[in-house]
């Protein structure tokens, strides 16, 4: 079967084809967060339909960067780039290629789903996922399933607050672990995208305090098997994660057992499309 992969996240998108289980084309492009919905939908559709022109799709799987109410199939908003607001994606992609079956849902919970099935959370449950780009967002996983919550809104672990008194967030509270520790922030505080703040030791140090308290909540809540870190700040392999992971167990309470075991997101930037094929066939 042909499967039409889409990850459209605050940084980037891309597009892939799958045929079965292989990934036989990707192409990747920056997103202009200015240019909102509109642009974006501006470079899609051409891709999209000379893809399925040349070799029809038969269903397609959407990784959203943002809250995606799944029950409906509508992008809830983006919190990064404007114009999506109850957005109906999964129509319009279908009327581009001739209504096949199109599954959407948010990136985070692509990414836990593509990295449980083919990456570095196989046969992990509970699996959290974290995705740590422009934005902070978590997928969470639990025997193979994703767990949405109620209202499709579960695994927002970039709001969770890590300092009370901290800088405003674009949420309206203030201090949150997506306005301490994601790249849209810290390059608006420290001038510097995120690559180049990773390749310093001394910054990454104090990075890892405010990352840690948010995934101290998430093992204290979940008691996870496994954390897997995706998304473009992860890229920096272990001058992120080694301290990260002697900062969370020293933050862990002394009377936990439990484990304290988060690794990089084995499938790189292609979480979400193996995740969005998933979904397709789900």
């Amino acid at each position: 079967m042909r499967t039409l992969a889409i990850d459209v996240g605050g940084t980037k998108f891309s597009v892939a084809a799958f045929d079965g289980a292989t990934m036989t084309r990707r192409e990747t492009r920056a997103t202009d967060r200015e240019g909102g919905r509109e642009w974006l939908l501006q470079q899609l559709a051409p891709l999209i339909t000379a893809w399925h022109r040349q070799s029809p799709f038969m269903n397609c799987g959407i990784g959203f960067g943002g809250p995606v109410n799944f029950a409906a199939q509508m992008v809830a908003k983006s919190t990064h780039v404007g114009g999506w607001d109850d957005f109906d994606l999964p129509a319009w992609v279908r009327n581009l290629t001739g209504s096949i079956p199109v599954v959407m849902d948010n990136d985070a919970n692509a990414g836990a789903l593509g990295e449980y099935l083919y990456g570095a959370g196989k046969s992990c449950s509970p699996l959290f996922y974290m995705t740590l780009s422009t934005g902070i967002g978590g997928g969470i996983l639990l025997d193979g399933r994703i767990l949405r919550g109620a209202d499709s809104w579960a695994g927002e672990l970039g709001h969770i607050n890590v300092r009370p008194d901290g800088p405003p967030c674009l949420c309206g509270s203030g201090g949150c672990l997506e306005r301490m520790c994601c790249g849209l922030w810290l390059e608006h505080d420290y001038g510097a995208p995120a690559s180049e703040l990773m390749a310093r030791p001394d910054f990454v140090e104090r990075y890892v305090v405010d990352l840690a308290r948010g995934l101290k909540a998430c093992i204290m809540l979940l008691n996870p098997a496994r954390i897997v870190i995706g998304g473009g700040i992860a890229k920096a392999g272990e001058a992120l994660f080694e301290p990260l992971r002697r900062e969370l167990a020293k933050q862990m309470p002394p009377w936990s057992r439990a484990r304290v075991d988060v690794q990089p997101a084995a499938l790189g930037d292609d979480s979400v499309l193996w995740g969005a094929l998933a979904l397709s066939s789900a």
